[in-house]
C-alpha cells in the first residue's frame, strides 16, 4: 500500500460452481467499497462475465495482466487464464477445482511479491481442488506452508474470537494431536494476534477442555489433568493471562465467553458450531500467526443454493471490512513496536 493509498484486496474466486463469485459481486455491487480498498480479483474477464449474466449481476470492471497495474477506485480483474471454464453451478467438478487452484496461487504469489496486501478468499471444495501440489485439508494448512510464522485458525468477530488447537484434524487423532509444545505455540500465536491484529494490551484467554467436563478430574479421560492444566499453570505463572480449562457445554450458554478476549478451543467443531451460532452470519475466518493478512467468509460452497442469486454475501463482506481493519491494525502496531525499538537503541548507544 502506497502512502495514504487504498488497500489492495486480492480475492481469490474459489469454486466458480459454488456461491463464490455471487458473495465477491454482490459485496463490491456498492460501489461505495471501492471507498475502502482497491479490489483486485484473481481470475479472468470471461469467467466473470459470465458469472454476472448468470447471476443477473452487472457491475463494470478493469482487466489487467498483473496485480501490480489494478487501478484504485474501480473492481479489477487479473486475467489468471486464457479458457471460458464451463459453469455448473451445484456440482463438484474437476475444472472446479483446478480454475480454483490457479486463482489461489496466482493470488498467493502476488501476496507474497507486495502486489496486493491482504487476500480474502471465497470458498473451495477441499475434495476436487486436491492436486500433485496441492495436499492439504484448507486454506489455512496451504498458506502456513507458503508463508511466514506459525497459523492459528481464528475465528473472529469484532466481540467474539475462537481460536483452535487443532482445526482439520479427525476427531479420533485429537487428543494425540494435543501436546503442550502445541498449547504454548497456539496460546503465544492467539496473543500476538489480539495485541497487534486487534489492538488488545493484556489479552485474557480461555482454554476449553479436551473431554466432556473437562474431564471431570480424570474420571472421563486424563488429558486435561495430564496435559491441558500443568501447560495452563505454567504459562500462567510466566505471566500469561490464561485460564481454564472450562467445560464447553456450558461455557457458551453461560455467556462466560464474554470475560475474555479469546477463547481457543480443542478441536474444529467444539469451536466453531458454538462460533457459528452465536455470529449470525457476521463471522470471518482469520489465518492469525502470518507474516500476511488473509481472512475468508464463515461458509462454504453452498452447491445447494448456488446460481440461483439466494447467497447471503454478508459473511464475506465482513470478511473484507476484518482484513483492512487487521492490516491498519498491524500496520500501526509495527511502527509503534519499531519506534520503540529505535529509541532503546539510542538510549544505549548515549
Amino acid at each position: 500500500m502506497e502512502e495514504n493509498g487504498n488497500i489492495k484486496l486480492g480475492i481469490s474466486i474459489g469454486d466458480l460452481n459454488g456461491i463464490g463469485c455471487e458473495v465477491v459481486l454482490k459485496t463490491f455491487e456498492d460501489s461505495r467499497m471501492l471507498d475502502f480498498c482497491t479490489p483486485i480479483i484473481f481470475a479472468s474477464n470471461k469467467t466473470i462475465s459470465g458469472q454476472q449474466k448468470a447471476l443477473n449481476i452487472s457491475i463494470p470492471f478493469n482487466g489487467v495482466h498483473e496485480a501490480s497495474k489494478a487501478v484504485d477506485g474501480k473492481l479489477n480483474i487479473v486475467n489468471v487464464w486464457k479458457q471460458v471454464p464451463e459453469i455448473q453451478f451445484g456440482q463438484a467438478t474437476k475444472e472446479g477445482g483446478d480454475f480454483a487452484l490457479q486463482s489461489l496461487k496466482a493470488a498467493v504469489a502476488a501476496l507474497k511479491n507486495g502486489d496486493i496486501d491482504v487476500l480474502v478468499t471465497a470458498p473451495i471444495n477441499k475434495n476436487n481442488i486436491q492436486a500433485e501440489d496441492f495436499k492439504f485439508p484448507g486454506h489455512t494448512d496451504y498458506l502456513a506452508q507458503e508463508l511466514e510464522g506459525e497459523s492459528l485458525m481464528f475465528m473472529v468477530t469484532d466481540d467474539l474470537k475462537i481460536g483452535l488447537l487443532t482445526d482439520h484434524v479427525a476427531v479420533k487423532d485429537v487428543a494425540s494431536a494435543i501436546i503442550p509444545r502445541l498449547i504454548r505455540d497456539k496460546v503465544n500465536t492467539i496473543e500476538k494476534s489480539l495485541k497487534m491484529d486487534f489492538g488488545i494490551q493484556k489479552p485474557k484467554i480461555a482454554l476449553l477442555g479436551i473431554n466432556p467436563h473437562s474431564g471431570d478430574n480424570g474420571v472421563i479421560g486424563n488429558e486435561d489433568e495430564e496435559v491441558l492444566k500443568p501447560v495452563i499453570k505454567e504459562m500462567a505463572n510466566n505471566g500469561h493471562l490464561v485460564f481454564g480449562p472450562y467445560s464447553a457445554d456450558s461455557f457458551f450458554g453461560s455467556d462466560n465467553y464474554k470475560n475474555f478476549d479469546a477463547v481457543l478451543a480443542a478441536y474444529h467443531d467444539q469451536g466453531l458450531i458454538p462460533f457459528k451460532t452465536l455470529s449470525f452470519g457476521r463471522g470471518v475466518n482469520f489465518t492469525a500467526g502470518l507474516n500476511k493478512v488473509r481472512t475468508s467468509p464463515d461458509h462454504g460452497t453452498a452447491y445447494e443454493i448456488a446460481g440461483k442469486g439466494q447467497a447471503d454475501h454478508s459473511s464475506f463482506k465482513e470478511a473484507v471490512f476484518m482484513a483492512i481493519k487487521i492490516f491498519r491494525n498491524r500496520t500501526e502496531y509495527l511502527k509503534l513496536t519499531e519506534n520503540v525499538l529505535k529509541k532503546q537503541r539510542l538510549k544505549r548507544e548515549r
